[in-house]
């Protein structure tokens, strides 16, 4: 449960929350339904433009946009548990949700992109080009202008939540811009007479989607082993707390993800001879700034040591 909670006044951990939470729970829902149905019609657009406009690239590109549903499904069930408030079974809130699914949309982006390069190898072996039609060519132009602005919407939404499911669904849709452009440029060239060169694209929009894949398993990954975020923030957090009067130093500073928020864990030092009151007070200061400055800090967890007097720190990790 959090420490140093003010006494009396307004609740300030559960106003800010109450309030942040029902906005970004909105905004990733936002941008998580739309990408969910623009994904379904580009999914049927270039399954149909692959399969009638005899180009594997295309057709491939929208078994990957099929793979996508189960991913983008999968995070919109862990946002949904991920926004559960803490219980007596999970103190800490089930933000951990998110970066669950970003590990299994991580592995469904590795599966499509192995089938992806199984079939372009086997089709390039077997020599059995096909001869793509305009069709296949236009489908893919589109999908290169839709998904590229679909990633730039995403994207900004998740720097602003920071929420591990919209970041890998970010960057899902770049991922699909990339992968079209490989797609389209191997389309043209067998558009015009070099039937290798559709099969290629298939095989080399595989290799893009395993590295987006192996990106977004390693930040969920991360996130899941409690890894330390940027330093730029820990350098933010400290200033602050080293700025409230009564803070002597910042003796150590450490922070984990759940979800959407950080969690903060801070030992100051300050003056042993403060009584428990003046303490309190100052730590509950330094909280209610960190929360003001950074959104997405879920809690604060402080302990205090006496300054300049040999203390022990009891730890096993």
């Amino acid at each position: 449960m959090p420490t140093c909670a003010p006494e009396s006044g307004p609740d300030f951990r559960t106003t800010s929350r109450s309030i942040d939470r029902y906005e970004r729970f909105g905004m990733a829902d936002r941008v998580i339904a739309i990408g969910f149905w623009i994904n379904a019609v580009l999914m049927v657009m270039k399954l149909l433009a692959g399969h009638f406009g005899h180009s594997e690239a295309v057709f491939a590109d929208g078994m990957e946009s099929a793979a996508d549903f189960v991913a983008i499904l999968a995070s919109m069930v862990a946002l949904k548990i991920g926004r559960k408030p803490l219980d007596d079974d999970h103190p800490y809130g089930h933000g951990k949700a998110e970066s669950i699914a970003a590990i299994l949309v991580s592995l469904i982006i590795f599966a499509t992109g192995g089938g992806i390069l199984y079939k372009a190898i086997i089709t390039i072996m077997d020599k059995d080009y096909g001869e793509p039609q305009l069709i296949a060519v236009l489908a893919a132009l589109a999908t290169i202008v839709i998904k590229e602005a679909l990633f730039r919407y995403t994207r900004r939404v998740s720097k602003k939540l920071e929420s591990p499911a919209v970041e890998a669904i970010a960057r899902d849709h770049r991922k699909d811009a990339l992968t079209s452009v490989v797609t389209l440029i191997g389309v043209i060239g067998a558009y015009f007479g070099a039937g290798l060169m559709d099969h290629l694209a298939a095989g080399l929009t595989a290799f893009f989607i395993g590295h987006i894949g192996w990106e977004t398993f390693h930040n969920a990954a991360n996130d899941l082993m409690d890894g330390q975020p940027p330093k730029e923030l820990i350098t933010a957090v400290t200033a602050i707390a080293e700025g409230v009067p009564g803070v002597e130093h910042v003796h150590e500073i450490r922070s984990r993800r759940s979800g959407q928020y950080l969690i903060v864990d801070l030992k100051l030092d300050m003056d042993p001879e403060m009584t428990v009151k003046e303490s309190h007070d100052i730590t509950s200061k330094v909280k209610r700034l960190i929360f003001e400055r950074f959104p997405n800090v879920g809690d604060v967890m402080i302990h205090i040591n006496p300054h300049e007097e040999e203390h022990e720190d009891l730890i096993r990790l």
